[in-house]
């Protein structure tokens, strides 16, 4: 949903996206954060049970994959953050929809 949202928001040559555009593009980053980081808090959680253990070996399986659960969190963050600068917030006239893409930047 994401690619698609990106999709939408740049297809619009120099238009506002509209409030269910804009609203479902906050939602669709919503969730795909929202997972990952869920992902992130309970591979964390594994690992502190794994190292109270003893057990290096899953340790160091486990912490590959919390750093590949930060890339994907950081490339969609930078992706947002780049969509907002460059495409939403330019062309945004003030009032509520720039205030929301602000908000979102913010988050």
């Amino acid at each position: 949903m994401v690619e698609f949202m990106e999709k939408v928001s740049t297809a619009v040559e120099r238009k506002e996206p509209t409030v269910e555009e804009r609203t479902f593009l906050s939602v669709a980053y919503k969730n795909v954060i929202g997972m990952r980081r869920a992902s992130w808090r309970i591979i964390s959680s594994i690992k502190q049970k794994e190292e109270s253990r003893g057990n290096e070996d899953h340790v160091s399986m486990i912490l590959d994959y919390i750093s590949k659960i930060e890339s994907e969190l950081s490339n969609i963050c930078d992706g947002i953050l780049k969509l907002l600068d460059t495409r939403l917030i330019p062309f945004t006239a003030p009032g509520n929809s720039k205030i929301s893409y602000l908000k979102m930047k913010a988050k």
